[in-house]
């Protein structure tokens, strides 16, 4: 059976429905950086899932091909995830998504290396005959955050936020967003096939103790 990130790390990719507190450790993706509404037909965002997708797969399948990486085992490639922000702004305002800017992201197993995604970006690029070039390897550490299991329409994520901030005011934590530590999410839905009432959402926020 191909290993499965979601089942075998639960704690990151399948919280409860009420919220809690998290260490996230580095992890590595695939990442594409940007600007603008992510609903806009043939924009950037949806450009960059195509080829975060499509580059995220090569290195799946890689064990098919020519370049075999180190220490490769079979997998089921993670969810979609991105960090949001808006600039001069700690909550997104849903009025003005022409504002956003966001990293869209897939993780990658720990066995693939710099010089791998580069080598089968270099090797899809000329397949494809595509710019990979907005496409780069990406090491994060999200350290300590507040997360929870949204259900429903993205626009209707600060009702679950509102509660992360309740709980956080409970027990002497406030958020941490910022330039360097941003907002999380990570998509458990197909949007093409299932309704916005039923989609499921991981939102993640960085936090601190109060006074520190």
């Amino acid at each position: 059976m191909p290993f499965d990130y979601k089942k075998e790390y639960k704690e990151y990719y399948m919280p409860k429905y009420k919220p809690e507190i998290i260490s996230v450790p580095k992890m590595n993706f695939v990442a594409v950086c940007g600007k603008g509404n992510p609903n806009e037909k043939d924009g950037e965002y949806q450009t960059a899932i195509a080829h975060f997708y499509g580059l995220s797969y090569a290195i799946k399948m890689s064990k098919k091909g020519d370049y075999r990486i180190n220490g490769y085992f079979d997998y089921v490639v993670p969810p979609l995830e991105g960090f949001w922000w808006q600039e001069g702004s700690e909550r997104l305002d849903y009025s003005q998504k022409e504002d956003f800017c966001w990293i869209s992201l897939i993780r990658l197993p720990d066995f693939v290396t710099k010089e791998d995604f580069q080598n089968i970006k270099k090797a899809t690029e000329k397949k494809k005959k595509q710019d990979y070039s907005k496409v780069e390897f990406m090491t994060i550490e999200e350290g300590l955050c507040v997360q929870c299991m949204h259900i429903g329409s993205y626009d209707e994520e600060y009702k679950t936020i509102s509660r992360m901030e309740q709980y956080l005011e409970e027990h002497g934590f406030i958020s941490d967003l910022s330039p360097n530590r941003l907002r999380h999410e990570i998509y458990l839905s197909d949007a093409r096939r299932v309704v916005p009432e039923k989609w499921k959402t991981v939102i993640r926020h960085p936090i601190r103790k109060k006074g520190e």
